[in-house]
């Protein structure tokens, strides 16, 4: 076996995994530094306070649990394709549309389209389908 390499498809892999948590500040944002009895960030009670959340807060943070939701088909995709022998530029290549749509997707979320998302999402979808079948000859 030759040497290995992270490749660009593991680097999306990091990102993909990372998308979430920046859902979660996102929500948590303007509520962080401000006293609990004015509205502030709880943190004795997170999950509570973030079910209290309302707008695009409360959107970042149901966008927070569906990119938790998405990762492991985009995980395993990657991985498989690799195992696989898939072509290099292919996985790459989509493995960047991928975490794009994910990012297009949250950010259409948060501003309140949700055509829009559910199209994007559907993109995703086809993508992390596309990377695992990419060995397929």
């Amino acid at each position: 076996m030759g040497p290995t390499r992270f490749t660009v498809a593991y680097w999306c892999v990091l990102v993909a995994a990372l998308l979430p948590y920046a859902c979660a500040y996102l929500a948590k944002a303007g509520g962080l530094g401000k006293p609990r009895s004015q509205g502030g960030f709880d943190n004795r009670d997170p999950r509570g306070w973030l079910a209290r959340q309302t707008d695009w807060r409360a959107r970042a943070n149901a966008a927070q649990a569906n990119s938790f939701e998405a990762l492991p088909l985009f995980i395993g995709a990657v991985i498989i394709a690799h195992q696989l022998g898939a072509p290099q530029t292919r996985i790459d290549i989509l493995a960047v549309l991928f975490v794009t749509l994910r990012a297009i997707y949250i950010a259409m979320y948060v501003a309140g389209l949700p055509t829009v998302r559910s199209a994007v999402w559907a993109g995703g979808l086809l993508a992390n389908l596309a990377i695992l079948l990419s060995a397929v000859r």
